[in-house]
């Protein structure tokens, strides 16, 4: 455990940086751009404070992702997937420390560079399910969270006999529905994986009755969420060639109609200080979506309408709400920065 220590750089506010102590930490200096916020519709102003400073709370890990806070003691989980760990973040303390090791990859001989978990959720138990790369499977931590250890019960790992890419973001419905992502980023060579059973990139319902139904199929699907009445799911699809957003109609559990593009950001793609796809997203309680894509995250309203955009100088993989939805917790590249909201 690091203890962190706070410092002013320019618009940002530097809380510090954690990592493995055989691990050399990355300065603040090397964001690539200001830290700022775009307001691109005045809609956007109940929904955030363009003058908001974006906290820079820890640094030096290698590609953080799948954020999750945690009521029950106020701290937020995140996955650090190259390092196959979970860390937690406590922020009132200022304190990171290893939470899970390992997290996604329970072997000793893989060769890729992501094998660890990547999405965080807890399900209606409270238990923490992670989304793990290494190991190919959806799977359910076995004690209780406040006492982790890398001991999993297997919830799916295979589609029609055929073992699954690597899950990659997930969200539950109210009833315990679990949709997720199965794009091949935790493969050791993707798409060229000779090990890749699957010829699509799966997106599916993993139902409460232990029932899988696949939904649909993407180029890169990534991030997932569900609007607050639970009639629609938005998917992101984290393509150079189209990077875009999707939303489909929930007819019923396991079942979708009406896929639609919700927004397109492909031609932002390689150009200067637009890092990044469009990868995971979170949804709040009033149907707001907070979705990193090209430049930092994205927030859009429930019809689609860009109205703001939080620029991390990053390329910027997920984000979080805390309990009243008042913060917002980012993980961009190495980093884990939060902007409070209104």
């Amino acid at each position: 455990m690091k203890k962190i220590t706070s410092i002013i750089i320019g618009s940002a506010l530097l809380l510090g940086a954690c990592r493995e102590s055989n691990k050399k930490s990355i300065p603040a200096e090397t964001i690539s751009s200001p830290l700022s916020i775009e307001i691109l519709d005045d809609e956007a102003l109940q929904v955030i404070d363009p003058k908001s400073k974006i906290e820079i709370l820890a640094s030096g890990f290698t590609w953080t992702e799948g954020p999750l806070w945690i009521k029950d003691g106020n701290y937020l989980l995140f996955s650090d997937i190259p390092n196959n760990r979970v860390y937690k973040l406590d922020p009132k303390n200022n304190d990171t420390l290893t939470y899970l090791h390992p997290s996604g990859f329970s072997g000793t001989d893989f060769t890729g560079e992501e094998p660890g978990s990547n999405g965080l959720l807890l399900n209606k138990e409270g238990e923490l399910v992670l989304m793990q790369h290494g190991n190919r499977q959806v799977a359910k931590m076995n004690t209780p969270i406040s006492s982790p250890k890398a001991d999993f019960t297997t919830l799916v790992s295979s589609y029609l006999g055929k073992k699954l890419n690597s899950p990659n973001d997930g969200t539950f419905d109210n009833n315990d529905n679990l949709y997720f992502t199965d794009p091949p980023y935790g493969l050791p060579k993707r798409m060229d994986d000779e090990t890749k059973e699957l010829d699509f990139q799966g997106i599916y319902c993993l139902k409460a009755n232990g029932e899988l139904i696949m939904l649909d199929s993407l180029s890169r699907p990534n991030g997932i969420g569900i609007s607050p009445d639970g009639n629609v799911l938005y998917v992101a699809n984290s393509d150079p060639e189209h990077a875009a957003w999707y939303q489909y109609k929930i007819s019923e559990p396991g079942k979708v109609t009406d896929k639609k593009l919700f927004y397109e950001v492909t031609e932002l793609i390689g150009k200067e200080g637009q890092q990044g796809l469009p990868d995971g997203l979170k949804i709040n309680s009033k149907g707001t979506l907070f979705a990193t894509g090209p430049g930092g995250v994205w927030i859009f309203n429930p019809k689609g309408k860009a109205l703001a955009r939080i620029h991390t100088g990053q390329a910027t993989a997920n984000c979080a709400f805390d309990t009243e939805e008042k913060r917002l917790y980012i993980t961009a590249d190495d980093y884990i920065m939060a902007v409070d909201l209104k």
